[in-house]
């Protein structure tokens, strides 16, 4: 089985390239399931309904979110519903939505699982703790499953990584934009690398336009960052081919490619 796992999507640069890139992959029989984060879809702050209609009309099949779940308010009542759009399993339990999820596919049983970190981040529960109760519930798990690390210190996904090594098919990172050279299949099994990478403006910073991020930089000031609007866009992931039946990862491979002209 070819699984995808494309790195957070930026905006409508980041959302048009995806689409192109996907749709062509999945028509040509290169990948089997794709899982998106699409939590900077929306102007790089959040999604919207639709836009997820947008992202799942395009291929993707399952969508993770993170630390910008809530920045969108019209998203609140659509995560009550059966909709595959995962927000972190470790925010407080009254919170709206499901943190994974497990879908019954032709071949296999995949489930996904959305995590975010502490480091850095907001006091949510411990990923730790969250993923052993998680994988507690083995009769309602896939043989497959995916996680999603949504978090900003490299240590706490490599740390979570390890501590779940072998009990998961595949763990990797996102949140930080820059795409990592880790990937690798780890001691016992499990399929790792520590940020995805985003999808969306190339020329810019980490999907933003640059001069107002440097401005706050440069001076301390509040600066609106802006979504990047120029010709060329980058998509980054992986790209996952796993044994259906035990599984366990085979390989993982870096992705990366760039549409438009400087």
């Amino acid at each position: 089985m070819r699984i995808l796992a494309i790195g957070d999507i930026v905006g409508s640069p980041g959302r048009r390239i995806f689409a192109y890139t996907v749709t062509r992959m999945k028509q040509k029989g290169e990948v089997d399931f794709v899982v998106v984060n699409g939590e900077n879809a929306a102007g790089g702050s959040g999604i919207t309904p639709p836009l997820v209609d947008e992202l799942l009309a395009a291929g993707a099949d399952v969508l993770t979110l993170g630390d910008h779940t809530w920045d969108q308010k019209e998203i609140i009542p659509y995560l009550n519903k059966e909709t595959p759009v995962i927000r972190p399993a470790n925010f407080h339990s009254s919170c709206p939505g499901q943190g994974w999820i497990t879908l019954r596919l032709k071949n296999a049983t995949v489930t996904i699982v959305s995590i975010i970190g502490r480091v850095f981040m907001q006091p949510h529960d411990s990923p730790f703790h969250t993923m052993d109760k998680i994988l507690q519930k083995k009769s309602e798990l896939g043989n497959i499953i995916l996680v999603d690390v949504h978090a900003e210190a490299t240590s706490e996904k490599v740390a979570l990584g390890r501590y779940i090594d072998g009990r998961v098919t595949a763990v990797w990172g996102t949140h930080t934009h820059v795409q990592t050279a880790d990937e690798a299949i780890l001691p016992k099994g499990t399929a790792y690398i520590s940020d995805l990478g985003m999808t969306g403006p190339k020329d810019s910073i980490l999907g933003r336009d640059v001069d107002p991020v440097l401005n706050r930089f440069l001076t301390g000031m509040p600066s609106r960052f802006t979504v990047a609007k120029n010709s060329v866009s980058q998509i980054n992931g992986i790209l996952l081919d796993v044994d259906e039946h035990t599984g366990k990862a085979r390989s993982i491979k870096r992705m990366q490619e760039v549409m438009g002209e400087p």
